[in-house]
């Protein structure tokens, strides 16, 4: 059965609270704020890619569903700290008021250290199912090992700090990109790994992809530095020239809207040719860059 974006997003919406834990009545606002996050919307397009990556390996993912609903878990919990005051102080996320305008600093904080924690222990729950079963077991620790790699201090959150040091200083675009890469990408390169390792992935295939969620990280981020100068905020869900307030260096601000445009079809461009020995087999991974570059929201 071949899926599409859409299918695979619905069945993460389907079962996006199903590994959350039960919290004591006495903590509920710590569940409500979670889930306030979590289903306000969004493209869901990290657990996107682990369950298509998975499918594209010849993996089973109602299986591959804890690591992608975790993925998701991690994102939201970035998500709602990086619009604390302390990060980039912003008051709408999906079009709705962000965390901490709804429940305060520090409900918002502990509601995305409960969402990465939630994350870890979903994934560690799953993996007690399977101590009879070796070759399973290995799988879920290396997807394991992306994704908490792909999350921490080499990957999004060293993304993070970068971007908050270089605030008010210009830098050069070696620096820019690697703060793109790790701050926006490494997550995307995570999820496709751990899900490619949930099938039966050649060591060729991971190569390929690995050139494919790179590109596709940081175009997706220069994209995003684009839709900042010269998006709709309506359809965005966010103000737009927040990063040019704030003094953030951007690919636009380095660059221009010229140039960010060329590169950003360079990388496409790139994403797609990691995916010709693939032919039809990578449509979906195909589509979706493309569709990305063009993307409004």
């Amino acid at each position: 059965m071949e899926r599409g974006y859409d299918d695979y997003k619905r069945i993460i919406d389907e079962h996006l609270l199903d590994f959350i834990p039960n919290i004591d009545n006495k903590s509920i606002s710590l569940y409500e704020a979670m889930k306030y996050s979590l289903t306000a919307g969004g493209k869901r397009l990290r657990p996107v890619l682990l369950l298509a990556a998975c499918d594209f390996a010849g993996g089973d993912i109602r299986e591959a569903l804890p690591y992608a609903c975790a993925v998701e878990y991690i994102h939201t919990y970035s998500l709602i700290h990086d619009d604390l005051p302390a990060m980039d102080n912003d008051d709408l996320r999906r079009g709705l008021p962000t965390n901490h305008k709804v429940y305060g600093e520090a409900i918002a904080i502990l509601a995305g250290d409960g969402l990465l924690t939630t994350a870890f222990e979903a994934i560690n729950k799953d993996m007690m199912l399977y101590f009879d079963s070796p070759e399973k077991m290995t799988k879920r620790i290396k997807a394991a090992y992306e994704i908490s790699k792909g999350a921490g201090c080499r990957g999004m959150v060293a993304g993070q700090v970068s971007d908050i040091e270089g605030e008010h200083n210009e830098y050069s675009n070696e620096m820019l990109e690697y703060i793109h890469i790790n701050k926006t990408g490494a997550l995307m390169k995570s999820a496709i790994r751990a899900g490619l390792y949930l099938g039966e992935p050649s060591s060729y295939m991971l190569q390929n992809l690995d050139v494919y969620a790179e590109n596709l990280g940081l175009a997706y981020q220069i994209a995003d530095d684009i839709l900042d100068e010269i998006g709709n905020p309506d359809e965005l869900g966010k103000a737009i020239g927040s990063d040019k307030k704030k003094n953030k260096n951007t690919y636009t601000s380095l660059n221009g809207l010229e140039a960010a445009h060329r590169r950003l079809e360079e990388l496409t461009d790139n994403a797609v040719e990691a995916l010709a020995p693939y032919y039809d087999n990578a449509e979906f991974f195909r589509e979706l860059v493309l569709k990305l570059k063009n993307r409004r929201k």
